[in-house]
C-alpha cells in the first residue's frame, strides 16, 4: 500500500520543481519587487498608489474628449471595448454563412490564415496596410471619399495609431472566433431545426430560438479568451507602433516591459506585472464559475 501511494508521488514530482521554480518563485518573487523601492527598501503599497496615479495608467485629463493618449489601462479596456464585439460578431457571422456552403473550408483556411500568422508580422502589416502611399485600407478610404483618414499613415498619428493596432487584431483574431462557432453550430442536432420549422417557425426564429442559447458555451469561451488576449496584447502594438506615438497606442504589458528594460524600475514593472496578473484573473475565475455552475 505504502508503494501504491508513493509511485504517483514520484512521477508528480519532476513537474512539481518545474511548477515551483518557474511559476510559483517568479510570481512571489515579483509580488515581493513590486513592495520595494528601485533602491530595495521596502515601502509597501506606495508603489501602486503611485502607479495607479500616473497619467500613464489613466489619463483623466484627455479621456475621452481629446486624441489619445488616454493611458495605458484606458487604451485596453479601449482594446475590450472595440475588438470583443467585432470579433465575436465577424467570427458568427461567418460560421453562419459558411455553414453548408460548398467550398467553405477554403474561405475559412484564408479567414484563419490571420490566426496561424505570427503577431510580429501582424504588426509589419499594420504598418503597411494603413500607410498613405501603399496601404490598401487608404486607397479604399482615398475611393470612398474618406481623404482626411486616407492622406495619413495611421501608426503614426496619435489620432489613429491606437485604432490601427486594434482592428489589424481584429483580423488576425477573427479566426479563432470562426472555428468556435463553426465547431459549436456542426454539434447542435438537426432535429431541432425540423421541428421549428415543422412548427412553422422562420429562420430568424430559429437563429433566435435555437441557435443563439446553444451557442451561449461557445460564447463564453470566444469572450473569456478574447478578453485575455486583449489585456496582454504586445507584440502588434510594440511592432507596430512601439506604444507611440507618444504613448497613445500604449498598453499595459509594454508599458510593464519599457519600464522594466528600457527605464530599469523593476519595481513599477513588478507592480504592473501583479495588476496586469490580476486583471487576466478575473474572466478566467469567471469562466471556472461558470464552468462549475454549469455542472
Amino acid at each position: 500500500m505504502s508503494q501504491k501511494n508513493t509511485t504517483p508521488l514520484f512521477f508528480l514530482t519532476p513537474a512539481i520543481i518545474l511548477i515551483i521554480v518557474f511559476v510559483i518563485y517568479p510570481i512571489v518573487q515579483t509580488l515581493w519587487i513590486s513592495f520595494l523601492s528601485p533602491k530595495g527598501e521596502f515601502v509597501g503599497l506606495r508603489n501602486y498608489a503611485q502607479i495607479l496615479r500616473s497619467k500613464e495608467i489613466i489619463n483623466s485629463d484627455r479621456f475621452p474628449f481629446e486624441c489619445p493618449p488616454w493611458g495605458a489601462l484606458i487604451h485596453n479596456a479601449v482594446w475590450i471595448a472595440i475588438h470583443l464585439p467585432l470579433t465575436v460578431f465577424l467570427g458568427l457571422f461567418f460560421a453562419i454563412i459558411l455553414k453548408d456552403v460548398k467550398g467553405a473550408s477554403i474561405i475559412k483556411s484564408i479567414v484563419f490564415l490571420g490566426m496561424v500568422m505570427p503577431m510580429v508580422v501582424g504588426g509589419l502589416m499594420a504598418k503597411f496596410l494603413f500607410d498613405k502611399d501603399v496601404g490598401i485600407v487608404n486607397v479604399v478610404l482615398r475611393f470612398i471619399g474618406l481623404h482626411s483618414l486616407a492622406d495619413i499613415s495611421w501608426t503614426y498619428h496619435p489620432e489613429t495609431a491606437l485604432f490601427a493596432t486594434i482592428l489589424i487584431g481584429v483580423w488576425m483574431w477573427t479566426g479563432f472566433s470562426m472555428i468556435v462557432y463553426s465547431a459549436a453550430l456542426a454539434a447542435i442536432p438537426r432535429e431541432y431545426y425540423e421541428a421549428a420549422e415543422i412548427d412553422g417557425a422562420s429562420s430568424f426564429r430559429k437563429f433566435i430560438h435555437i441557435t443563439l442559447p446553444l451557442l451561449k458555451p461557445a460564447t463564453l469561451v470566444v469572450v473569456v479568451m478574447t478578453v485575455l488576449w486583449e489585456l496582454k496584447i504586445f507584440d502588434i502594438v510594440y511592432v507596430a507602433t512601439g506604444g507611440g506615438p507618444g504613448e497613445a497606442s500604449m498598453v499595459l504589458a509594454i508599458l510593464m516591459y519599457i519600464k522594466a528594460f528600457v527605464a530599469f524600475n523593476f519595481s513599477e514593472a513588478a507592480v504592473l506585472a501583479t495588476l496586469l496578473t490580476l486583471l487576466t484573473l478575473l474572466p478566467a475565475i469567471w469562466i471556472a464559475k461558470t464552468a462549475v455552475g454549469r455542472k
